[in-house]
């Protein structure tokens, strides 16, 4: 059996762990998907991240520093997966139907996760430390649905992809691809007059 390291006074070392603070703030990503926000606790996300306890109260005092920083890394995310998604698009092509399937992506097989950052999105609202981080995601929105419009409508396009975004998680049935496609036509086309 290997023996512990030890420090210079003789203490058992402890071994540095530059990712336990990332770790412990995606474990409450995974704690508020399976228990929302009201479920997240310093012992679930320390279960969840297999960390000490206090790791967790070390890394952050108070659960909203952790909700604070797990909304961060859910907004880096999804600001990195839609500047990818915009990358791999074609400059000439029907954008209407690409933010459909975006759409369609978002709440069919990422629901879950979709789910998870709208809870983390709609603590904001009571918690106002967090709304700085959730306004940089709809910020990443209006630029990325801009730079394919017009800044205007790149606005109205964030609002709706939301929106769509809650309905679709929410609605039962959710709204069919092509119920969406036409909300998305008619706000980046305007309405179509008859000849």
């Amino acid at each position: 059996m290997r023996e512990a390291p030890w420090d210079t006074a003789g203490r058992p070392a402890v071994r540095a762990d530059p990712s336990r603070r990332e770790r412990i703030a995606r474990a409450a990503i995974s704690v508020v998907a399976e228990r929302g926000v009201d479920g997240l606790t310093h012992r679930a996300v320390a279960a969840a991240a297999d960390v000490p306890l206090g790791s967790t109260t070390y890394h952050f005092q108070t659960l909203d520093d952790l909700l604070e920083e797990a909304l961060r890394h859910a907004a880096d995310d999804n600001i990195g997966a839609i500047r990818a998604w915009e990358s791999g698009l074609a400059p000439d092509g029907a954008f209407a139907e690409a933010m459909t399937d975006l759409v369609m992506g978002y709440v069919g097989e990422n629901r879950s996760h979709t789910v998870v950052e709208y809870d983390l999105y709609i603590a904001a609202l009571h918690r106002p430390a967090l709304r700085p981080v959730s306004a940089a995601w709809d910020n990443a929105l209006v630029e990325v649905f801009g730079r394919r419009t017009d800044p205007l409508t790149g606005r109205v396009l964030a609002g709706l992809f939301c929106g769509l975004l809650m309905q679709s998680a929410m609605a039962d049935p959710p709204p069919s691809a092509e119920a969406i496609r036409e909300v998305f036509r008619r706000a980046i086309e305007g309405p179509h007059t008859a000849a």
